[in-house]
């Protein structure tokens, strides 16, 4: 064996031993969490009746420009993707002392239930991005100075999602499911049930 071919074969077999020892992790690695266990602060009672709920899109289209100066300089312009969902409840605990009346002859009950209201949306961050960006030339300076704040996006996407749920038929279908679940429930008692809503 030639002088060259011994050290080829030498720095064969030395890589082939540091792959190796580098596969078996001979000092590991680990991951220790000290965290604390966490701990119940408070409980509240709830008699909220969750009744629909309804999964929103919506794309913002935000400009913010500055006066007077090109938009190759200063400026930005933002689209957002932002997905969400909206819960529809009513509110039992508010249910009026009238709210519920039971006939003389003790087999009909009429309920008033208070109308269906809107939970605060729950952005789900996990589906919302910036799509697309342009930015001035300042801005792109700016940029690099740290993370972009995409808080304004996320309480724009709230408010939007909010009024598409206003305008949605969530709230028709709460109502609906409310008097279904409070009729299929009172009958099952052997009543006779009427469902309005105040």
């Amino acid at each position: 064996m030639t002088r060259g071919a011994l050290v080829a074969a030498v720095l064969i077999l030395l890589g082939a031993a540091v792959f190796a020892f580098g596969q078996m992790k001979p000092f590991g690695d680990e991951s220790i969490d000290r965290s604390q266990p966490a701990m119940l602060k408070s409980v509240r009672d709830m008699s909220q009746y969750h009744a629909a709920a309804g999964e929103f899109q919506v794309v913002l289209d935000i400009e913010n420009d500055v006066k007077w100066v090109p938009a190759a300089l200063a400026g930005e312009r933002t689209l957002f993707v932002a997905a969400g969902s909206v819960n529809a409840f009513v509110d039992l605990g508010t249910l009026k002392d009238d709210g519920l009346v039971l006939s003389p002859d003790g087999k009909t009950v009429e309920l008033r239930v208070p109308k269906p209201q809107l939970d605060k949306p729950n952005l789900h961050h996990d589906r919302s991005y910036v799509f697309s960006q342009e930015r001035g030339l300042i801005n792109d300076l700016q940029a690099l100075a740290g993370p972009p704040d995409q808080q304004r996006f996320y309480v724009a996407a709230e408010a939007k999602l909010s009024e598409a749920a206003q305008k949605s038929e969530i709230l028709k279908r709460a109502e609906d499911n409310t008097r279904v679940m409070l009729t299929g429930m009172l009958q099952s008692l052997g009543f006779q049930v009427k469902v309005s809503t105040d």
